[in-house]
C-alpha cells in the first residue's frame, strides 16, 4: 500500500507507478534512511511523543532490517515506490502497530533531504581519500623527477625550461584545491533538515537539535521551507567534481601527448594500456582517453542539476527526485576515473633523455640569454631584440644557442663573453628559477 493511499479511491496506473518510482536510484541510501529513522524514533521517545516501548521496538526493528539487507536475507523490493516506503512497510510488517508510529512528526520531504545529505557525506570522504592518494602519487613522482629537465609550453610551443617534477606539482596544486572545495561544500551541507516536515514544520514538540547531534550534523535548518527545498549542496558538489574532472582531463591530455611518438616523454605500463585489433605495433593510452571523455558526463550531471532547480517555486517539487541520479552519477564517475588513473600514474615512467633533447631544441633558454645581457646593464627591450637576432641566426645555421660560437654572439652585442654559455645552460636556467 502507498503511504499516501488514503486520499485515493483506486490504485495508480502501473506505468504511473514505474514513472514515479525512485527505488532503483535511492535504494543505495538504505543505511542512511535507517540511520535517520533510528535517530528520529529515539527523539520521539525522548520527547514523550511515542512511548519508550514503541521507540525501542522501532529501533530494534530498524537495526534488524539493516542487518538483513546487508546479509542478503532481505531483498529490497524493486516495485516499492522508494527506499523510505520499503523500510517503513517492512518495519510495520515485522513489528506491527509500533511501526506505524515511526513517521510521526516527519515527512518524506525532510526524510529524503536528510538521507541524501548523510549519503553524500560518505561519498565526499571516499572521493577525498582518493584525491589525497592521487596528490601523494604526484608528489612522489615529482620528487623522483625533480632534476629531469623538460620544455615548458605555452600555446603548445616550447617556451622555457622546467623540470618534469615541477610540471607534475602543478597538477598536485589543482587537486589540492579540489580537496578544499569538497571540504568547503561539506561544511554547508552538514545541516540537518529533520523537523522541517513537508514544508512548515510540525505541531509535535520535537527536538531538532537532538536528531541533528545524533546524526553528526553541525546544526539544524532554521527555515523549514528552505530545509526541504534546498539542493544547493548537490550542485556545489557536482561543481567541485566537475573541476576534478577538468583537472583529470587536462592531465590526461598531457599524458596522451607525452606517450605519443611525436613527444615520447613517458612510457605507460603495459597493465594500463591497450592494443589495436589490427595494428600490432600500437600501445594506446585508453585510460587517459576514457577519463578525458568521461569529464563530459560529469559536466552533464552538473548542468542537469542546475536545470532542474532553476525554476522551482518553494517548497518541495517532484522534479527534485532527479537530484540523486545526477549527483550519484557524478561521484560514481569521478571515483571510477580515480580508481583507474592513480595506479596508471603511479607506474608511469619518464624518458629523461627525450625530454632533455626536446628542451635543447626549442630555444627555450632565449629569455635567459636576454636576462644575461640585462645583468650586464643593457635595457631589457634591447636585450630582447639582440637575442631574437641570435635565434634567427641559429635557425639559419641550423644550430642552437648553446652551439653558437662566441664571436657570433659578440657580433650582435659586444657585452657577451664566455659566461653566456653557463647562463643559457638548461640546468642553470631551471636552477636560477628555483624550480
Amino acid at each position: 500500500m502507498k503511504l499516501w493511499a488514503g486520499r485515493f479511491s483506486k490504485e495508480a496506473d502501473k506505468k504511473t507507478n514505474d514513472f514515479n518510482s525512485s527505488i532503483s536510484v535511492d535504494s543505495r541510501m538504505y543505511a542512511q534512511d535507517i540511520e535517520g529513522s533510528i535517530a528520529h524514533a529515539g527523539m520521539l521517545a525522548a520527547c514523550g511523543i511515542i512511548t519508550d516501548k514503541d521507540g525501542k521496538q522501532i529501533i530494534e526493528g530498524l537495526e534488524a532490517i539493516k542487518k538483513d539487507i546487508e546479509s542478503g536475507a532481505l531483498q529490497i523490493d524493486p516495485d516499492a515506490e522508494d527506499i523510505h516506503t520499503f523500510v517503513e512497510a517492512t518495519l510495520t510488517e515485522r513489528i506491527g502497530e509500533a511501526g506505524k508510529r515511526l513517521h510521526t512528526g516527519r515527512s518524506r520531504n525532510d526524510q529524503v533531504a536528510t538521507d541524501i545529505r548523510l549519503f553524500l557525506k560518505g561519498e565526499c570522504e571516499s572521493a577525498k581519500g582518493q584525491l589525497q592518494k592521487l596528490i601523494e602519487v604526484l608528489q612522489s613522482k615529482a620528487e623522483e623527477y625533480k632534476d629531469t629537465v623538460m620544455p615548458g609550453y605555452t600555446h603548445l610551443q616550447r617556451a622555457q625550461p622546467i623540470t618534469f617534477g615541477y610540471q607534475l606539482l602543478a597538477y598536485a596544486q589543482m587537486f589540492e584545491r579540489d580537496l578544499d572545495r569538497l571540504e568547503d561544500a561539506q561544511k554547508r551541507m552538514n545541516v540537518s533538515p529533520l523537523g522541517a516536515g513537508a514544508l512548515a514544520g510540525t505541531t509535535y514538540p520535537i527536538d531538532k537539535a537532538m536528531t541533528a547531534a545524533a546524526l553528526g550534523f553541525d546544526s539544524y535548518a532554521k527555515n523549514t521551507l528552505d530545509a526541504v527545498a534546498d539542493r544547493d549542496f548537490c550542485i556545489e558538489l557536482a561543481a567541485a567534481l566537475s573541476l576534478v574532472m577538468v583537472h583529470l582531463s587536462r592531465l590526461s591530455e598531457e599524458i596522451i601527448l607525452w606517450c605519443s611518438w611525436e613527444f615520447k616523454f613517458i612510457e605507460l605500463d603495459d597493465a594500463f594500456s591497450t592494443g589495436s585489433s589490427i595494428m600490432p605495433q600500437k600501445k594506446n593510452p585508453d585510460i587517459a582517453e576514457l577519463v578525458r571523455g568521461k569529464s563530459g558526463r560529469v559536466f552533464g550531471d552538473l548542468m542537469a542539476l542546475l536545470t532542474v532547480m532553476k525554476g522551482l517555486p518553494l517548497a518541495y517539487n517532484k522534479d527534485m527526485q532527479e537530484d540523486k541520479e545526477a549527483v550519484f552519477d557524478a561521484f560514481d564517475t569521478v571515483k571510477l576515473c580515480l580508481t583507474a588513473f592513480i595506479p596508471m600514474l603511479d607506474t608511469m615512467k619518464a624518458l629523461p633523455e627525450n625530454m632533455r633533447k626536446a628542451a635543447a631544441g626549442g630555444f627555450i633558454n632565449a629569455t635567459d640569454c636576454a636576462d644575461y645581457l640585462v645583468a650586464k646593464g643593457l635595457p631589457f627591450r634591447d636585450a630582447y631584440k639582440a637575442t631574437g637576432e641570435l635565434v634567427a641566426l641559429c635557425i639559419e645555421k641550423q644550430t642552437d644557442l648553446e652551439g653558437l660560437p662566441l664571436e657570433e654572439y659578440q657580433k650582435v652585442c659586444p657585452l657577451f663573453d664566455e659566461g653566456v654559455y653557463e647562463a643559457i645552460k638548461l640546468e642553470s636556467c631551471v636552477k636560477r628559477r628555483g624550480l
